[in-house]
């Protein structure tokens, strides 16, 4: 089964080194165990999805990184910059970015308002709202989903990992 890895921004922010987000999940996760993650999912195959919520909340945290240490930032920025060019170009492991695009049209953006406001009052933000849509629309796509998060709330949402089919008897009564 086709497997994609769907990457949360505070994860997103520890492997590319985003200055003050170096650590996250109380420093469970830092840079060595991110990237042995990734590199593990990676030669298993699994497809990575860079989530358009995920590409903005990292964006923001890395311009308003505040460190004296601007070179650090520039380093941040500029592996977030390749990333974000593999995914719109499709370059292997990436997903096809604009394979998201359909989340945003006209139904899909009622669908996501109609649900937001108890996903608020339960606390969930508009990003990880987006990210569970986009699983649950490649979980459709027969895709086996993971979300690589430090948050329970979002990995809790995750769909469901695929069932291995059941194997059906072909003896016949009589």
């Amino acid at each position: 089964m086709r497997k994609v890895l769907l990457i949360d921004t505070s994860l997103l922010c520890v492997w590319l080194k985003v200055p003050g987000r170096e650590t996250a999940g109380n420093n469970e996760w830092n840079f060595e165990r991110v990237e042995q993650t990734i590199e593990s999912e990676k030669t298993k195959g699994t497809t990575l999805v860079l989530p358009l919520a995920a590409v903005i909340e990292t964006g923001n945290h890395t311009a308003q990184a505040k460190t004296a240490n601007s070179e650090s930032k520039r380093i941040a920025a500029q592996k977030f910059a390749e990333i974000i060019t593999y995914a719109a170009d499709e370059t292997t492991p990436w997903a096809k970015f604009r394979e998201q695009i359909v989340l945003w049209e006209e139904e899909e953006l009622k669908q996501l308002a109609a649900k937001f406001p108890n996903q608020a009052v339960e606390k969930t933000s508009m990003g990880d709202a987006s990210i569970v849509i986009l699983g649950w629309h490649y979980h459709q796509k027969g895709f086996y989903v993971e979300f690589l998060t430090d948050d329970d709330k979002l990995k809790s949402q995750e769909p469901p990992p695929p069932q291995p089919p059941t194997r059906r008897s072909s003896r016949t009564k009589g």
